[in-house]
């Protein structure tokens, strides 16, 4: 017996292939990536990095509140970023969905990412004591 749950919500991108959004195990919950989907329409929000940025924080906040946690339990994030240019950027978005203490986190330059988009983020939350 398994104490996997899978976590599912229909206010993030439902899962482009072989995987969960979500699989909670105990008090952690892994999170898989997110792009800049829009939920409703399956398509990038836009070509723009800022708001793509913010749709990719949007929907792992979503995974995060259908598992009964927020943003603020994610002890481990991980960054994908097509041009790491872009990182000052994405650090100012991340201060408006965090606050101290901030996630543990990596930042990773990649040569693509799904669906054409220029960030993705997985993170690791841990939930209850």
């Amino acid at each position: 017996m398994s104490n996997k749950a899978v976590i599912n919500t229909d206010k993030a991108p439902a899962a482009i292939g072989p995987y969960s959004q979500a699989v909670k195990a105990g008090n952690t919950v892994y999170l898989s990536g997110q792009i800049p989907l829009d939920p409703a329409t399956m398509t990038l929000v836009s070509d723009d990095f800022e708001t793509q940025a913010r749709q990719v924080f949007e929907n792992l906040k979503a995974v995060c509140e259908e598992a009964a946690g927020s943003l603020q339990d994610i002890v481990k994030l991980n960054l994908y970023l097509v041009d790491l240019d872009h990182f000052a950027i994405v650090n100012a978005i991340m201060e408006q969905f965090f606050e101290a203490p901030y996630p543990a986190r990596a930042a990773v330059g990649v040569k693509a990412l799904p669906k054409g988009a220029q960030v993705e983020a997985e993170a690791i939350m841990v939930i209850g004591d």
